[in-house]
Formats: C-alpha cells, structure tokens, sequence
C-alpha cells in the first residue's frame, strides 16, 4: 500500500500509525548512535576483556522477558488488526524468547562449565546461529507480506486459533533446534576448536545472518509507511552491527562478544518501549474517549430530565387554572337557574389556558432543539401586555397591583415570541409568590420595556416582595436550584436559557433599602440580531 492511501484497518496498530517528524527525528537519532558506536568499536574488537560469568545469564534474561512481552503485545495487535504478517513478526519475538531459555542453559560457564541438557562444544553457538537466524528471517517474512491484500487476512473468528498454531508451531520448532543443537551439534559444523575461541565457519553463520538483515532492512526502507516499520529498520540495522561484531572478534569474551550483546540488547528493547508507549498513549485516548463518551450519555440525560421537568414546571400552572376554572363552571352550571354568561365565560379560560398548555409543549421542543428557524419580529410590549392578560386572574386573586411602563414605538426584536412570553410569565409569577410570602405592605407589581443602548432593549420586572439574599445572586440562574418547598428549581435557568438563545443577558439584583427584587434581560433590538447572526 503506497504512502497516503487509506485503509479501513484500526488506526491504533503500529502498522497503521504513520511516524510523526518527532518519532523519525528519534529513530535517525537511535540508528546513527549505533552506527557511531560501532564505527568506534570495530577496531577493537578482538581487546580480551576478563570473563563476568553472572553477564551472559543475566543479559539472556532480560531477553527473554522483553522477547516475550513483545510477542504477547504483537499477538494482541494481531487479533485486531488479523494481518499475517503481523503473525509472523509475533511468532518471531516469541521464536527469540523461547530460544534463549535452552541457549542459556548450554552456555558454558552460565549454569555449568560445559553447559547444561547434554550440550557439546558447538551446541551454544548453534542455538545462537538458530535464535539470530530465525528473528532475522521473521523480520524479512513480515516485511514481505505487511503490504499484502488485506483480504488475504485470517478471519476474525480464526485469531485464537492462529495464535494457538503459531504458538504450539514456534515451541515445537524450538525444542526440534534445541535437539538437534545438542545432540547432533558436532554434525552440523565446528563453530569452536575450544570453549572460548572461534572457527572461520563464524563467519558463513554471521554472514547468512547479516543477508537477511540486510534484505530485511531493505525492504523495510522501500515499503516504510508506519511507526512498527521505522523502528524495525533499527532493529535490522542492530542486528547487522551484532554479527559483523561477533563475527570481528576472535573469541568468546573479547569486546566484540560483549558489544554483540549490547546490540541483542537493542534487538530486543526497542520494539517493546514502542508498543509500551503507543498502547499507554492509546489507553489514554481511549480513556478520554470513555470520559467524553459518558460525559456526553450525561448530559443527554440531562437534557432529558430537563425537559421533562421543564414541561412540568411550565404546564402545572395553565392545568391548575384549567381545573380551578373547570370546577368554578361547574358551580355556574349548577345554580338555579344556572348562569351560562359566567359558565361562557370560565369555559373561555379554560380553552385559552388549554391552548397555552400546547403552546408550551412547542415553545420548549424547539427551545432544546435549538430550532431558530421560527424567530421573527417580536414586538416586547405586546409580549409583555399578553403575559399579564394570561395572569390577571392571579394577580387579581393575590391582590397584586400592577404598573406597567411600556416605552412607545419599541424597536422589534428578532425571536420566539412563545419562548418570550414564557420569560414573562415566569417571572411575573415568581414575583406574585414572592410577595405572597409578605403579610405586611402593598403588593406592586412593576413591569416596564424602554431602549437599552443603541442596539438593545430592556425589559424590567420588579416586586415588592422581601427580595433576595445577595450571597445567592450567583446561583439563582443554577438549574435545580430553588429555595422553595415544592419549586423545582428550573423557572430561572429557562428563562435565562431562552435570553441566551435570543443573545441577551439576564440579571438580578436584590433592593436592600425599599425590599423586593429587580429582574432585567436585555435582547437585541431586530436590525442588530441580524448583524451579530452566525
């Protein structure tokens, strides 16, 4: 697959993740230490240096822990992505993992002088030629196949099954070379005239080792398009370096038999630090996405809950006038004879009252939908003149008198004139439950509009009732917020929902001297709304 081209495998694979100018940056910089420090040890490489007897075993296993870390994430990437290819690199770290266990245990000096499980002279540097060998041609089998059809992929249902096989084929191909190494290690060719120094037959095995690679690097180089193939070139690069070392040196022990192992190391750390980053960055993604996810599912139910409570708080007070006018013409119908004017006239409200009742079901469907396409030219005076139509019953009943101070030839404004009324109403109505919580004084009811600015109006409603507390003045717009018994807390966060909706603002401020409560929002007069539109 060429640079650029899409594909619908999982974009948190390393063979999908293209490298970033930092990571290649990374790489170049790893790859050109190596080649210094090889450049810088290759003259020296047959220096003797004294035998450490706890370096082989310890070195051999930190192998095979990050080998076989490597191999389980490798199989894990495999059963999403389900790339052959990906198989065989997998199969190949965990072919290096298993090969040092008997490698080890037949090295001379590591567990025995002579080694251990019958081993001969040759049987050490055959594991070793069998562990390199193998890896090398895992690698050039991967980067053969990577950018193969992906049809050509197992399916998903035969992932397990495909690791198990792999799995039980590299063990049986282990222990098969882990025989043949110690007890035909004699017949496959003399690596060692004695337990320290080498044969040229060193070199055949280095150089078929070096060969592949090589092709391996290659071919990685031709096909580089993700972050598993960058690092993997490095890989190719380190194991080079290793054996043309090994190969320099004389004998077991020199400075290139222990710079052979520095290299192994590479081999073996660089491929696991990059899956260990990437999968610790893909949990973070992934927990964020979770985090974003749940946050989202939240505030949905939020929504929901909302509007479930938004339309019971705007819908109780047209039902109960609709049921106190129902009963109230039930009264006029049973008297005798009955009163039909006043029946008439109660079934009027009712009808009006029912016709609200819808009319909220709208107003707050579109207010949460963020439907804007039923804004118009709204004239406040008239909204705020039908408001106090739909509650003079309750302003008369509470003993409530109302002023109004309406500023002539009011500028329009651009919006829902349902939603606007409903702003009305609502507080209009907080203010008649607030002053019905005073026994003492005249219950005013003052409600005004006049210009505010050059490209705003204002409109005002004010109470004579005890007021506010001014510590509240912050949460008073907080939805479920309410300082009633049985208030649900939603009246002041529609209203303020709704102004912001309109690009208003909505405040509060409590009169501390003369007692009551000032509510104001302002809105944007029509010709301004349509220069501030989106």
């Amino acid at each position: 697959m060429a640079i650029g081209e899409t594909s619908d495998e999982p974009k948190f694979l390393l063979t999908t993740i293209p490298p970033t100018r930092g990571q290649r940056g990374l790489a170049l910089a790893v790859a050109a230490v190596l080649l210094f420090a090889f450049c810088v040890t290759a003259p020296f490489t047959r220096m003797h240096l004294p035998p450490l007897d706890a370096f082989i075993p310890t070195l051999l296993g930190i192998f095979f822990v990050n080998d076989l870390i490597t191999a389980v994430l490798l199989f894990s990437q495999f059963s999403v992505g389900r790339s052959r290819a990906l198989l065989i690199l997998a199969s190949g770290y965990l072919f290096a993992a298993l090969t040092v266990i008997p490698f080890s245990l037949t090295f001379p000096g590591a567990f025995s002088p002579t080694g251990l499980l019958g081993a001969g002279l040759q049987s050490a540097a055959w594991l070793y030629a069998f562990w390199h060998f193998g890896f090398a041609a895992a690698v050039l089998a991967y980067a053969w196949l990577k950018d193969a059809d992906p049809t050509t992929n197992i399916p998903v249902g035969s992932t397990r099954s495909a690791i198990r096989w792999s799995v039980a084929v590299t063990l049986a191909l282990v222990c098969g070379l882990a025989w043949l190494a110690t007890a035909q290690g004699g017949r496959l060719g003399q690596v060692f005239y004695d337990p320290s120094h080498m044969t040229h037959f060193v070199f055949y095995l280095a150089g078929s080792c070096v060969v592949v690679s090589a092709l391996a690097l290659a071919l990685l180089w031709v096909r580089r398009r993700s972050l598993l193939d960058q690092w993997l070139m490095v890989v190719a690069l380190a194991m080079i370096s290793e054996m043309v070392l090994g190969a320099s040196s004389n004998a077991r022990f020199d400075l290139g038999f222990y710079a052979g192992r520095i290299y192994t190391l590479v081999t073996s750390v660089v491929v696991l630090v990059v899956l260990l980053a990437e999968t610790t960055k893909t949990d973070a993604r992934l927990a964020r996405s979770n985090m974003m996810l749940q946050r989202e599912q939240n505030n949905k139910m939020m929504n929901l809950m909302t509007m479930a409570a938004s339309i019971s708080h705007e819908v109780r007070q047209p039902l109960a006038a609709i049921a106190m006018n129902a009963g109230a013409a039930l009264r006029f119908l049973g008297h005798t004879p009955p009163n039909l004017a006043e029946a008439r006239s109660t079934l009027d409200k009712i009808a009006s009252n029912s016709r609200r009742a819808s009319q909220i079901f709208d107003n707050i469907g579109s207010l949460f939908k963020g439907d804007n396409r039923e804004q118009k030219p709204v004239d406040m005076n008239e909204i705020v003149l039908g408001a106090l139509h739909i509650l003079r019953g309750e302003l008369k009943e509470h003993g409530v008198t109302t002023r109004t101070d309406l500023a002539a030839g009011l500028p329009h404004v651009l919006g829902h004139g349902g939603q606007l009324q409903e702003v009305i109403l609502n507080l209009v109505s907080n203010a008649i439950e607030a002053m019905d919580s005073t026994e003492e004084g005249a219950r005013v009811l003052q409600v005004g509009t006049a210009r505010y600015g050059l490209d705003d109006i204002a409109v005002t409603v004010e109470d004579s009732g005890p007021g506010f507390e001014p510590k509240r003045a912050g949460s008073l717009f907080d939805p479920f917020v309410t300082s009633k018994a049985e208030g649900m807390g939603l009246g002041l966060a529609i209203c303020r929902m709704i102004i912001d909706r309109h690009g208003g603002q909505l405040s509060a401020c409590s009169k501390q001297k003369s007692g009551g409560a000032l509510f104001q929002f302002t809105l944007p007069i029509q010709s301004a709304a349509r220069r501030t539109a989106p």
